[in-house]
């Protein structure tokens, strides 16, 4: 059961760390964020909405994983 526990609690935080990461790289201004805003903001808008619904599915997991591993 431990072990399972910290399992699917690391690979949470793992995807929780890869969507920060991505948000980052997409509003900070490096190379890709910052040029391709110039060239076709609409093409980063599609990004950040992609991001961001991979964020709300990552929530959308935890939601039914909390229950099912820390409150049975």
């Amino acid at each position: 059961y431990f072990a399972t526990y910290f399992l699917i609690t690391g690979l949470h935080g793992l995807h929780v760390l890869g969507g920060i990461l991505v948000f980052l790289y997409l509003w900070l201004p490096f190379k890709g964020g910052t040029k391709l805003y110039n060239s076709n903001p609409e093409h980063l808008a599609n990004r950040v909405e992609i991001a961001g619904l991979f964020w709300h599915f990552v929530d959308l997991v935890w939601i039914f994983v909390f229950p099912i591993f820390y409150l049975l």
